[in-house]
């Protein structure tokens, strides 16, 4: 069952959200988030993340505007590093809360109650028309890079507020997608070199148990297929259909992270 949802999710949301700038990462994290520990869980969508924005910044970087990329791009990586680390430093403590549902076993930690807040939050702004529209003026940019930065490397949704703060940057749209494309990839790069140190080094007996290398391979190529048909087939895509079923898989994740059944 693990193989089919990330294929499927990596590849449709991929191309979907090509030139909206955001998608991949708030999708795909609490589909990975059903089958795997929640830390892994966003560790796993950054690969996934970085892999694909490299393969957007191949086919759209070249229209990257340099210049807004120092501006945002620089402070998110930046803030990145600090949001990765608050997340290993909350994922290593011990539950808050165990009790038993229905035979299951269920563990309320620090970890899960944070990101289950965010997720609330991403939520809203998918359904929320004021919130979903939402643009900052240009001179805002540059803390526009450090909240989306530091929310990247928390919880892995950082696209929603980079587009929020860009969509006023006066960009054209290839030259938006190409900055929004290198802005990503630059707190993918900080915030894998975190989760790698802490989960991959600390922990790797238990991720290699885990069987999450195999999803995060099928769900890398299964985004390229997608990226590669979407800067070829579709223009810009809004569908309000596929914004409140995020939503809703958003508010689902939240209050079964909150209550400790995954």
């Amino acid at each position: 069952m693990v193989y089919p949802a990330i294929i499927l999710v990596s590849m449709g949301v991929a191309a979907l959200t090509l030139f909206s700038g955001f998608g991949l990462g708030t999708v795909l994290m609490p589909v990975f988030a059903i089958f795997f520990p929640v830390h892994l869980a966003i560790a796993a969508t950054a690969v996934v993340h970085l892999a694909n924005n490299i393969f957007k910044v191949l086919l759209v970087g070249k229209k990257a505007d340099l210049a807004l990329v120092a501006r945002f791009g620089l402070p998110a990586a930046l803030s990145a590093l600090a949001g990765a680390y608050l997340l290993t430093v909350i994922a290593q403590g011990e539950p808050l809360i165990t009790y038993s549902l229905a035979g299951v076993v269920c563990r309320i930690t620090l970890v899960k109650l944070v990101v289950a807040l965010l997720l609330l939050i991403f939520a809203l702004w998918e359904v929320i028309p004021y919130l979903a529209e939402l643009a900052f003026p240009r001179r805002f940019i540059p803390l526009g890079g450090v909240l989306s930065g530091f929310f990247g490397g928390l919880t892995g949704n950082q696209g929603a507020l980079r587009s929020a703060f860009l969509i006023r940057s006066g960009l054209d749209k290839e030259a938006f997608v190409g900055t929004s494309a290198v802005a990503a990839m630059l707190v993918d790069v900080v915030r894998l070199a975190v989760y790698g140190a802490s989960f991959l080094v600390g922990d790797y007996e238990a991720l290699a148990d885990s069987g999450i290398g195999g999803p995060i391979m099928a769900g890398v190529l299964a985004a390229f297929v997608g990226s590669f048909f979407g800067a070829r087939l579709l223009k810009k895509v809004t569908l309000r259909a596929v914004q409140l079923l995020v939503s809703v898989m958003l508010f689902s994740l939240a209050l079964l992270l909150a209550l400790g059944v995954i």
